[in-house]
């Protein structure tokens, strides 16, 4: 059943083991650097009640409601509904969150695609998949990942180094396996549940390996530790940062010191051929909540920088116009390739339905890859004054104050405490550590970009392009071999059969 923002918060006092900025946190819920983020997550449990919001965050079935987030994708309305509810998550909160839940979860049903992997190893893990997610769509967790291992040194297999630097499995008992090692994970110290799961390195060269295994982790489990960076809230005045204060994600080390997962948890073990299928369709359902987040900053720097060149009259310039105009391609650009990703959906080999999966990895590609030229635009437009300008405490000031509120004030719509707010708002979003951080974050978040890249040459349709060529060109079958794939774009002959005889035939009807 779908959760409070009360049910969440008392589920993380469990007395878990988090370190912050050196020292133990008492209580994840109310420390300064955590609370922002879990008000967040709060924030959207509630929203799944209120009556405002209760119809685009939540979904029926039978007597139960449950969270729009959680549901699996069957039908393309589903999508659309995920969308809808995402945007009004962060149009509430006024910024960008990533870690809330609905992006990670969807990593969960690339293994449900891959059950006749699991079978393979062990029927029961095929049954644990399915268990979870009825888990997940009938409990609300705050789900998230679990995927980046500390680096060690990666010219070596696993076995030549601190076997720890990977997590992996020491002992197996008739209830479970415990594992050791640490993952890296973003939200983890105030989250309910993990997908544990290898990362791209090397899991050794046995076809078994006590390395390849993935497994739910429930994060109040005896024996993990939480060692987290230092966050950004609470550094400098709400006023100066309003960004960092409000939505730093505090990334995490999770220890795993000998902890003990039952084995309705384990959802692969021992089985490199899982570890391979769930490193390579991981993000074939979560890449969607990624990209539509990058989708939302894009619209956070258009209206900083719009705002700060309409404020001086700027905005009539042709040259400004122009950079704007690149904003909004980057923005449009990203849009499309979400609604592309959408309308041109395909069908999973578990029966769900995936967003066009060429689409979507592209679209991520544009969305990362573009974002640090994007920044650089937005901040040209901004100018100067994001990085000149006093903090709130000097306009406070009896004597620094009126002569900020003269030179600040442009006219009667643009005065001074509102130019001082957009460019603190403008600062930390283009020139702070949160921003240096976000953008760091984007880029690697959802692996590095050689990664990204290799999920387009996956996915992408090369045989279209070449047997374009091949008829053009005049080149016998023998170059590319016989096809029978359908003329026309892959994506579009899902959807509209471009066969002339049965075209014909559907018109005689």
């Amino acid at each position: 059943m779908i959760r409070t923002g009360a049910d969440y918060r008392d589920s993380i006092r469990d007395g878990r083991e988090v370190h912050i900025n050196g020292e133990r946190v008492k209580d994840v819920t109310t420390h300064p650097m955590f609370k922002p983020l879990v008000d967040i997550r709060a924030r959207i449990y509630d929203l799944q009640h209120e009556e405002a919001t209760a119809h685009i965050m939540t979904y029926a079935q039978g007597d139960e409601v449950s969270a729009i987030g959680n549901k699996l994708p069957i039908v393309q309305s589903d999508w659309w509904d995920k969308r809808r509810a995402t945007d009004t998550v962060l149009e509430d909160v006024g910024g960008v969150v990533t870690r809330v839940g609905d992006e990670t979860v969807g990593e969960m049903w690339s293994l449900f695609d891959g059950q006749d992997v699991l079978n393979e190893v062990d029927p029961q893990f095929s049954a644990n998949i399915r268990n979870h997610i009825h888990k997940v769509v009938h409990h609300d967790p705050f789900h998230v990942s679990a995927n980046t291992d500390p680096k060690g040194d990666r010219s070596k297999p696993p076995q030549e180094q601190d076997p720890d630097m990977l997590l992996h499995v020491v002992k197996e008992t008739d209830a479970g396996i415990v594992v050791r090692g640490a993952k890296f994970e973003t939200a983890a110290a105030y989250a309910n549940q993990a997908f544990t799961k290898p990362t791209i390195a090397n899991w050794g060269n046995s076809a078994y390996s006590d390395y390849a295994v993935g497994f739910v982790c429930d994060l109040g489990s005896p024996g993990l530790k939480y060692i987290c960076r230092t966050g950004f809230a609470g550094r400098a005045p709400l006023e100066d940062y309003p960004l960092s204060n409000r939505f730093d994600e505090v990334d995490t080390l999770v220890i795993f010191d000998n902890v003990f997962i039952p084995w309705e948890n384990v959802l692969f073990y021992r089985h490199t051929k899982a570890a391979m299928f769930i490193r390579a369709t991981l993000h074939r359902y979560s890449a969607f909540a990624f990209v539509q987040r990058n989708l939302k900053l894009a619209d956070m720097m258009i209206g900083a920088a719009l705002f700060n060149a309409r404020q001086t009259g700027l905005d009539k310039q042709q040259a400004v116009q122009e950079k704007l105009a690149q904003l909004a391609v980057y923005r449009e650009g990203i849009n499309a390739h979400l609604t592309a990703a959408i309308a041109l959906a395909e069908r999973s080999p578990g029966g769900l339905l995936m967003p066009n999966q060429s689409l979507l990895y592209t679209g991520r590609v544009l969305a990362c890859s573009q974002l640090h030229e994007m920044i650089h635009i937005a901040r040209e437009l901004c100018g100067g004054q994001i990085c000149i300008t006093p903090d709130a405490a000097a306009f406070r000031d009896p004597e620094s104050g009126p002569w900020l509120e003269k030179y600040y004030t442009v006219n009667e719509d643009w005065v001074a405490d509102d130019r001082r707010k957009l460019l603190a708002f403008a600062r930390d979003l283009l020139n702070s550590d949160y921003a240096g951080h976000r953008l760091t974050f984007q880029l690697f978040a959802q692996s590095p970009p050689f990664a990204h890249l290799a999920a387009v040459y996956r996915n992408f349709d090369w045989d279209g392009p070449l047997d374009l060529v091949r008829k053009s060109a005049g080149l016998s079958e023998k170059v590319l071999g016989k096809t029978t794939r359908t003329p026309g774009d892959s994506a579009v002959s899902q959807w509209f059969n471009t066969d002339p005889a049965a075209v014909g035939k559907k018109a005689a009807e």
